[in-house]
This record gives structure tokens, sequence and C-alpha cells, in this order.
């Protein structure tokens, strides 16, 4: 299993903080049947800056130091790449990692979590010229999506991918997520699972779990299709989008803003 998106390097975000933290980290995954982590440090997203030139050293010792402590999964540098107006400049002054590292097919791609910038067409039509896919990192938590879902139709139709976050299936974010994530998934607007883990405690891996229940409800081709795509992306190969539909629900938005309130 190849898990995406994950904070498990320690020191340079909100992530694992201790090289402890991180092998405890590791031994979950491994308990979960995960053996390939893409390590996504937040990037320019206004607090953390995280250089490639820093990440790749940080990435390569944490992996000596699994392989010192028998933890064999296969880490692999990478960013979480927060939308920002010189991500075009960032791409070619080369320090922009990708989760299928030297094809540099993909991005990992945040948005803000309270809605969609309005030059946001601009850098994905500019990323898609240079042969690049944006992966939308949790869309089924950002404010944006839950409140006109059409968006998201839109981006994945412009030929973006999606990644959904373990704990937002299973319900670790609330109903309402859950259930955003499950109009997600039966319009076929996402492509693959990840952690997103921070820790051990409210952040975890919750992978395994999430796939039981992505077999449970919908079977096991959408089991295997998922795990596919997060390799096709991990190897720089195609992934296809297929047939998509829109989400239909429109009183989500107000649902999830009495839910905070």
């Amino acid at each position: 299993m190849i898990d995406l998106h994950c904070h498990m390097l320690p020191f340079v975000d909100d992530g694992a903080n201790t090289i402890i933290e991180a092998l405890e980290m590791g031994i979950e995954a491994k308990r979960e049947g995960i053996n390939k982590i893409l390590l996504t440090p937040h990037y320019m997203d206004g607090e953390y800056v995280n250089h490639k030139k820093d990440i790749v050293p940080a990435v390569k010792n944490l992996q000596r130091i699994f392989i010192d402590n028998g933890i064999d999964i296969e880490l692999r540098a990478g960013q979480e790449i927060h939308i920002n107006g010189e991500l075009i400049n960032q791409i070619e002054n080369d320090d922009i990692l990708y989760p299928d590292k030297n094809t540099k097919r993909y991005i990992m791609f945040e948005f803000p979590h309270g809605g969609i910038p309005k030059y946001s067409n601009d850098i994905i039509f500019e990323l898609k010229l240079r042969g690049i896919t944006p992966i939308i990192v949790h869309p089924e938590r950002n404010m944006g999506f839950q409140k006109k879902p059409s968006m998201l139709y839109d981006l994945v139709s412009q030929g973006c991918l999606t990644q959904i976050t373990a704990t937002s299936f299973t319900g670790g974010f609330g109903k309402r997520i859950q259930k955003f994530t499950d109009e997600i998934v039966e319009a076929n607007l996402g492509f693959v699972f990840s952690s997103d883990a921070h820790n051990l405690k409210g952040r975890r891996f919750m992978m395994d779990e999430a796939f039981s229940r992505l077999e449970n409800k919908y079977g096991s081709s959408v089991v295997n299709e998922y795990k596919r795509n997060s390799e096709l992306i991990w190897n720089g190969d195609n992934v296809s989008i297929g047939d998509i539909d829109r989400i239909k629900n429109k009183k989500r938005f107000s649902d999830f803003l009495r839910n905070i309130f």
C-alpha cells in the first residue's frame, strides 16, 4: 500500500516532532500494510517554507534511521504544495518535489481551506502546459468545494486528480465531511486515499480502516482502482479519469456551518 500524503518527517512542520515519534509512526504505518510513503511537509503555506534542498537530505537521513531500526518502508521526498503566485517560478527554479520523482508528472496541490483563489485556473493551466497534473489534496475538507462542489467537478474535468484523506472517509473529521467524502467517491471524483497523518493521536493513518469501509460500500474493484492509482502516480504513469458526475446536494454548506457554530 502506498501513502502519498504524510507529515512524518520530523522538525519541519506541524507533523512529527521528534525522530522517536517518526519511528513510532513508521511502525504504525507498517502495521497497516503501508510499504511506501511520500513525505509531504507543507510548502509555502504562509507558515512553513520547506525548500527542496532541505527536504531531500532530511528524508534520506530518516530513511537510514528506518533501515537501522528494521522498518521496511520506502520513503520518498515530497511536498504539500500550497497554491501561490510564485509556483511557476518555483518549478523553474527546481524547488519543487514530485510524488513520481524524476518523471515530474504530478504535484500534491493544496488550496486554502477557506476556498479556491480566483487565479487557480490560471495556475492549473500553466501546470498543464508543462505536463504537470495537480493532485488536489483533501478536497473534502475545503469550504469552497463544500459550498460549491461543481468547482471540483470542473477541475477534475480539466484533468486534475484528487487525494481523499482516509480519516475523512472514516468519519474522523465529523459526519458532514464524511458525507461529502462519500459523495465525492460516488461521483467518481476521488482517485486515491492517503493518510495526511501528522501523529498517532488525532491525525493517524487510518488507511486500513478507510479501505475496509470503501470495500464494504463500493466493492473490491473500487479498492483496487484506488490502490492502483497510487501506484501509477508513484511510478509516473498515466491515471485515467474516466466517467465523472456532478455532486447534486445543495444543502451541505449550511449544514457544515451549523456543525461548527
